[in-house]
């Protein structure tokens, strides 16, 4: 490490030390909301209790890396029967969803703040024998704490957009000596490896894998209860999937006029909206109010199927959690989340293993190689905004022929990328043994 990549370092714990009383405020301001956030907080200081040496760590941040973790934890298990799992998390999500990745003799802590106390102490308390990032986790303190204990640390999944490429090389004295201690890099892609390398990662250590999101299976249960929601009505459903802050009021502004613009003898479409963020639930369903469209909320239904009132609603409200495989059921169409304002897009991997047509908007940076290759499989379209794509939505809702011939390339796509679970594993395991 130079002397200007150890200033840089010494500069971020000093600066994350002073931040540590604000980022534990807003840690118990989320509480507010979401419980869950002030739970176990002497673990986001490297405390609570230890866990048997030898495990083997993985951190998956928020819910989409919690479930894409899911196959990877899977192949691991096949690969090495008698792994203990140490998981941890940064959102509440991601911790309520790794709950059901546990067996016996796993633990699940929270990820320590990025501090260099706080770090080792959490590595020295649990002592893992390999550790493993997911996607995009590059913490500078906690890779240091990391190469100074000895631990080897891979990045899996690996994902770097351009964007964040360049924001990276403005901190460059700080994140290049981070990227270049990671045992292996497994990349989504080999875009992703150029990128990946070009921050810091060393030639040697970079492998291609695939994008673990492509070997997630839907759950059958769900798949089920969507497409019986679907069974009970007679007009087209458009799902607003994983949808962002700053485009409900376009969106909603959108569907009022293409409910406008249909004639009397077409059915009235039924626009499904599931907020990327539980927080937001409330929020989004004052704002449908307000906007003059009448409003079902899936969590005031009665069992497992709409009634009567929500089947004449104007709008669902999707305020449940861990439900996305039976809204796509449901759907004959997604309008992707994130995509339409500057935000990056979503993942839209699910949506096809669920067989689900999408249309995204033109900001998908985030997500550039699935979508294209989505785009070229027809299994998804691009409109240029919202108020295009809604008209868009609408007409393939309509067709059912253009829609099977979707439905099926989605299915194809999804079949055509599986396999990088085993690929990582069989990477990991020979580091663990």
């Amino acid at each position: 490490m130079s002397l200007r990549e150890r200033l840089a370092l010494t500069g971020y714990g000093q600066l994350m030390r002073l931040l540590l009383p604000l980022l534990m405020g807003r840690l118990l301001w989320r509480a507010r909301q979401e419980p869950l956030y002030g739970a176990a907080l002497g673990e986001r200081l490297g405390l609570g209790e230890p866990v048997r040496p030898g495990a083997l760590w993985l951190h998956a941040v928020s819910l989409g890396e919690t479930r894409a973790a899911e196959p990877l934890i899977q192949a691991l298990r096949q690969a090495c029967p008698d792994l203990r799992l140490l998981l941890t998390h940064g959102t509440a999500t991601g911790r309520e969803a790794g709950v059901a990745l546990l067996r016996e003799g796993d633990a699940q802590r929270w990820l320590p703040l990025d501090t260099p106390g706080a770090t080792r102490r959490f590595l020295r308390r649990h002592r893992p024998a390999l550790g493993v990032l997911m996607e995009t986790e590059v913490w500078p303190a906690l890779l240091h704490a990391a190469q100074q204990s000895g631990v080897p640390v891979v990045l899996a999944n690996a994902r770097l957009s351009e964007k964040s490429l360049r924001q990276s090389l403005r901190f460059d004295a700080l994140l290049r000596p981070a990227a270049r201690s990671f045992t292996a890099v497994l990349a989504q892609t080999a875009d992703d490896a150029v990128r990946l390398r070009r921050a810091g990662a060393l030639e040697p250590a970079i492998e291609v894998c695939g994008n673990l999101k492509y070997d997630l299976q839907p759950s059958p249960a769900l798949l089920a209860m969507g497409l019986s929601w679907r069974a009970g009505l007679a007009r087209p459903v458009v799902l607003a999937a994983s949808w962002r802050e700053g485009e409900d009021g376009p969106l909603l502004a959108a569907w009022r006029a293409a409910l406008a613009q249909r004639a009397p003898s077409q059915p009235r479409p039924l626009l499904l909206l599931v907020p990327r963020h539980p927080q937001r639930f409330d929020e989004v369903g004052a704002s449908v109010i307000s906007s003059g469209l009448t409003l079902a909320r899936r969590s005031s239904w009665v069992g497992t199927g709409p009634g009567a009132l929500a089947r004449e609603a104007d709008v669902w409200l999707g305020d449940s959690m861990r439900e996305m495989p039976a809204y796509y059921a449901c759907a004959d169409v997604a309008l992707l989340g994130g995509s339409f304002a500057p935000l990056g897009g979503q993942n839209l991997i699910e949506a096809a293993a669920c067989g689900c047509p999408v249309l995204t908007g033109p900001h998908v940076f985030n997500f550039a190689q699935p979508v294209a290759r989505a785009l070229a499989a027809g299994a998804a379209f691009q409109a240029p905004d919202l108020d295009q794509a809604v008209r868009q939505a609408l007409a393939l809702a309509g067709d059912s022929a253009a829609q099977a011939a979707a439905r099926q390339a989605a299915l194809g796509s999804v079949a055509a990328d599986q396999g990088a679970a085993a690929r990582m594993a069989a990477r990991l395991a020979a580091l663990l043994n």
